[in-house]
């Protein structure tokens, strides 16, 4: 179940805000965690009742193992460095199985020749970020950042909260710690909330699901056979793809906290409008580099070692970064590809970006889409072809191109183009908080609601990309 759902929005989420409403304070968690349990098993419904069972069950143990270990590092302070480390491999062994088997049995087959059997290993719904949560949780109170929580309710309700359970954003414990225990309800709240939900809904439905459609265009057509122009057109189509969908769902996942009564962490800063890769990443998925610089960058020393072990540390994070994103060798080179920019921009042309920042742009203009193809595309073969078309060095192969192709997708996606670039800026965001409260604000957003959910009732609600991380 997604949130750009018809069952979603006209089903689940309306009787779980009733059952929420007019449960009791101390009972809300409760609910919470009750709630999100089914949300998250009906998500392999599809597979059948034995796989919801098997991986709803695998995720409440989690819950409780991480719960319990919580508990030994904070009673047990002697022993503290064992529990943390047996609570570390716990959660990371389930995350490289799940995820990372299939890629090392594959590799291992193609370097040694061996015949090792790759099955087809299902990955649970959103274990890249729960994994995250439950380690920084077990981490913060060994630190005594945090102290452990006492009930396995709350800590359930904060692990499992649906709106950010399966894409983020990655709270961490600490953020919402007094929330679990007091938080306020009021109309305003809800409505705010809702306000929220609906706006990230558009982003989702009318923007990405739009613009994405000449994505999946090009990879029935061919990457082989489209011209220079529509290759630049389907790649910046899919940037623009990514970030609405993903900006969306967070929206969408804050929308529903503050419904709840809870401050979920904002996840997008108008990271388009970047002069820099550098500055790109402090805006882009804001709490996933905050988990990566809290929990691994500045362990390792962070910058404080010298320039050798600044770039080993990038290294190793952007390394981290890539594999965490996919079990694939274009993720790796992705990561790699990312840390080289970085490092080129913190010791050579950063102050030059920052200082002529017309210039940063139209750095940022090439660069974005380039490395968001490194991304999307998991096959070599295709990706050199796809680089080949954008500067129109791919070798002929015989097949009749269409010069004027991008006229004719112009002509389809061009509305949602601009659509896509303007709300990439902070203009609509400068008029939405002057509209905001007015009568005309409130006909603009159930326009923006219905027109949404017409879309979803026509089949044009694709899954969120950022679920199969």
């Amino acid at each position: 179940m997604v949130f750009s759902s018809l069952k979603f929005i006209f089903l689940f989420l309306p009787i779980f805000l009733l059952v929420y409403g007019f449960a009791p304070k101390k009972m809300k968690n409760a609910v919470i965690f009750g709630g999100s349990v089914l949300f998250y098993s009906m998500g392999f419904k599809d597979m059948g009742f034995k796989s919801m069972l098997l991986y709803s069950s695998l995720f409440l143990l989690t819950v409780l193992f991480n719960f319990i270990i919580g508990e030994f590092i904070q009673n047990f302070r002697r022993s503290a460095r064992l529990w943390l480390t047996l609570g570390l491999i716990f959660n990371f062994l389930w995350l490289i199985f799940f995820k990372y088997t299939g890629f090392f049995l594959e590799n291992i087959n193609s370097v040694f020749g061996a015949g090792l059997t790759v099955k087809n290993i299902i990955l649970p719904i959103g274990i890249s970020f729960y994994t995250f949560q439950n380690a920084s949780y077990i981490i913060d109170v060994y630190r005594k950042k945090a102290k452990a929580e006492t009930s396995i309710i709350n800590y359930g309700a904060y692990i499992s909260m649906f709106p950010q359970l399966i894409a983020g954003p990655i709270v961490t414990y600490g953020t919402v710690a007094e929330q679990l225990k007091k938080r306020s309800h009021t109309i305003k709240h809800v409505e705010n909330g809702l306000m929220t939900f609906t706006i990230g809904m558009g982003y989702k439905v009318l923007i990405a699901n739009q613009i994405g459609g000449l994505w999946s265009d090009l990879s029935m057509i061919g990457y082989e056979s489209i011209s220079t122009p529509l290759a630049w057109l389907g790649i910046i189509a899919y940037s623009f793809q990514l970030y609405f969908d993903f900006m969306g769902y967070s929206f969408m996942a804050i929308g529903l906290g503050e419904i709840m009564g809870f401050t979920i962490p904002k996840n997008f800063d108008y990271p388009y409008l970047s002069v820099s890769m550098t500055e790109f990443w402090r805006r882009w998925h804001i709490t996933l580099g905050s988990w990566f610089r809290e929990y691994i960058y500045i362990p390792l020393g962070g910058n404080r070692k010298g320039t050798g072990k600044l770039v080993r540390n990038m290294l190793i994070v952007w390394a981290f970064t890539g594999l965490w994103h996919g079990a694939s060798w274009n993720f790796v080179l992705w990561g790699l590809v990312l840390f080289g920019l970085l490092i080129l921009e913190r010791f050579v042309i950063g102050d030059f970006l920052n200082k002529f920042r017309f210039a940063g742009h139209l750095y940022m203009i090439l660069v974005i889409p380039l490395t968001w193809l490194i991304f999307a595309i998991t096959d070599f073969k295709e990706l050199g072809l796809y680089f080949g078309k954008l500067f129109g060095i791919t070798e002929s192969t015989g097949v009749i191109i269409n010069d004027a192709d991008y006229v004719k997708y112009w002509g389809i996606y061009g509305k949602y183009f601009i659509a896509a670039l303007i709300f990439s800026t902070r203009i609509p965001e400068l008029v939405y908080k002057k509209i905001k409260g007015s009568p005309f604000c409130s006909l603009l957003l159930l326009a923006v609601f219905w027109a949404s959910v017409y879309c979803m009732y026509k089949g044009m609600d694709d899954p969120f990309l950022y679920f199969r991380f």
